[in-house]
């Protein structure tokens, strides 16, 4: 009998052990499952988050290529019109037409001074002149279009007091004379008079020396009256080679007097050959542009005059590849 007893309690043990290792087989299995489980999320979240970080990285690709793109041309053009735009809001709502330069209805009525065709090996030369610039925002608008423009002052006045501050930062300008028309829109104040004796011009002409001290071109402002007077050209290309300073013929009149009276003083006649804004449209200033471009191929060099309204610096802007035909110069280049 005590034999058996013992025979039971070692079965019950084994049994007992059995059920134990079951138990801690399928902890096992749970504890793998659940590792595997974490393992396989773990590289699903870095697989999602990769490609999540691979869209966000394409899409702001795409936006800098748009960004890159509309900003590559535009986005001095647009910096360039908008500084034009800005600056010369309040000059453009007074601005009086460049027709006020000259007494005829079209400039193509103005005979144009004679002139050979050349051939030449180099690359044309053309020179820009500005005239009428007389506040710092049009000296602002004219230098943002980087081109070597030449600047016309008009003498300082009530309206414009500072440009021969103005002008005085700059390396090449002119002074932009105002002459008497024969009919007036809008007078210049100490605009110089065919009855004006030698006195007065030579005083006048050495005050615009000293107020402008490197100036070494002059050009007429109006003039039609003045320039046709043989009398009073002689007085004054008298008072400008007293002082070292060219004279530069607008042609506001075909009765000019400046070729003889130059002549006569054994000087070289210099003239503009085109005006560029006579009608302030930018269409009819894009087409002046051209003609100047053919000018300046045909005899060599060429004169254009503008004014600093906002469609003439616009249409400069706009004609640069017109303009590599050519090599813009200022006025001391030709």
């Amino acid at each position: 009998m005590a034999r058996k007893k013992k025979t039971t309690k070692a079965s019950g043990s084994s049994k007992f052990l059995v059920y134990t290792a079951w138990a801690l087989s399928l902890v096992a299995l749970s504890l793998s499952s659940l590792l595997i489980g974490y393992y396989l999320g773990q590289e699903s979240a870095k697989k999602e988050l990769l490609h999540t970080s691979k869209e966000q990285k394409e899409k702001r690709l795409a936006v800098l290529k748009k960004l890159e793109e509309s900003s590559k041309k535009p986005l001095q053009e647009v910096s360039v019109n908008k500084r034009l735009q800005e600056v010369l809001k309040k000059e453009t709502k007074n601005y009086i037409s460049a027709s006020h330069e000259i007494d005829q209805e079209s400039p193509e009525e103005l005979q144009t001074h004679k002139r050979e065709s050349v051939k030449r090996l180099a690359k044309p030369k053309l020179a820009i002149i500005i005239d009428d610039v007389g506040t710092k925002s049009q000296v602002k608008a004219i230098k943002s279009l980087d081109l070597p423009l030449t600047m016309s002052f008009l003498p300082p006045s009530k309206a414009r007091p500072n440009t021969p501050k103005l002008a005085a930062h700059e390396s090449n300008y002119m002074v932009h004379l105002p002459m008497e028309a024969q009919t007036f829109s809008a007078e210049e104040p100490h605009t110089l008079r065919v009855n004006d004796s030698q006195k007065i011009i030579s005083e006048r002409i050495a005050a615009i020396k000293e107020l402008f001290p490197k100036v070494r071109y002059i050009n007429n402002h109006t003039g039609s009256k003045f320039t046709a007077n043989e009398i009073a050209m002689n007085r004054l290309i008298f008072a400008l080679n007293a002082n070292k300073i060219h004279f530069i013929d607008s042609r506001t009149t075909a009765q000019t007097q400046a070729p003889k009276v130059l002549k006569n003083f054994g000087l070289s006649y210099v003239a503009r050959d085109i005006f560029l804004d006579h009608h302030m449209d930018k269409p009819y200033i894009l087409e002046q542009i051209k003609k100047a471009v053919k000018v300046a191929k045909s005899h060599g060099t060429a004169i254009a005059i503008g004014h600093p309204h906002k469609n003439t610096l616009q249409a400069l802007n706009e004609s640069k590849d017109i303009l590599k035909d050519v090599e813009i110069v200022f006025v001391d280049k030709l």
